[in-house]
């Protein structure tokens, strides 16, 4: 049987430590959220790897929970207060949003595979976590119907962030996501509101795997 409780420390100390995580609120997030509620049966022995974990069903658009020390290293980059809203795009099976809840006040959690987001509801529900909605329909939509946000989180790379997103982040916040989806070139970049204008930095490279749907539209040659 794994020990899953020995397990979750490994991780913080061997996967997310490890990559210039430093922030003791975010390092504690992770110590407390049990990763194999999360994932499916026969992977939760796997549920502490250093690597994705594939979680949406056979046929369906491949979905993983993210690999902890690049999700760790983004959550830190967001900066999270005790009294901000977060939107969490992508969230698969919830993982991301129950770490997020330990540091927000409030999460959107969104995701676009309704048996996805049943799954994420059920071990939202199972962990006593009451600060998170999850909400289904398109991720290149957000979720407007809540915003604005002080914290938006895209659980996966993209080309290209779309304006619907980029309007729903309030005055002050940030937007957080790795742009590129080619390996090591891409890059952990963090966008925030000032004045009614975005301004945008990248700050380490990273590789995470695409989210659907946020690929740059194909443009016609001569």
């Amino acid at each position: 049987m794994v020990d899953f409780a020995k397990a979750r420390t490994t991780m913080v100390d061997c996967q997310i430590r490890t990559v210039d995580v430093t922030e003791y609120d975010v390092l504690d997030a992770f110590a407390a959220v049990p990763r194999e509620i999360f994932v499916p049966d026969h992977l939760k022995p796997l549920a502490y790897i250093d690597e994705d974990i594939l979680v949406s069903a056979q046929g369906a658009t491949p979905r993983y929970v993210m690999e902890p020390g690049p999700l760790a290293k983004l959550v830190q980059l967001a900066g999270i207060l005790p009294t901000d809203r977060v939107l969490d795009i992508g969230s698969a099976t919830g993982y991301s949003a129950a770490v997020l809840a330990r540091l927000a006040a409030s999460v959107v959690a969104l995701e676009s595979d309704e048996a996805l987001a049943a799954q994420a509801i059920a071990n939202l529900t199972g962990l006593g976590i009451d600060n998170v909605e999850v909400v289904v329909g398109p991720l290149t939509e957000g979720h407007a119907e809540k915003a604005p946000y002080d914290i938006i989180l895209i659980e996966g790379a993209v080309e290209a962030i779309p304006q619907a997103i980029l309007d729903q982040i309030g005055e002050g916040g940030r937007i957080v996501a790795v742009v590129g989806l080619h390996g090591l070139a891409a890059r952990a970049t963090i966008y925030t509101r000032s004045g009614g204008s975005i301004s945008g930095r990248p700050v380490f490279n990273a590789h995470v795997r695409p989210l659907p749907g946020f690929a740059k539209p194909k443009t016609f040659v001569f």
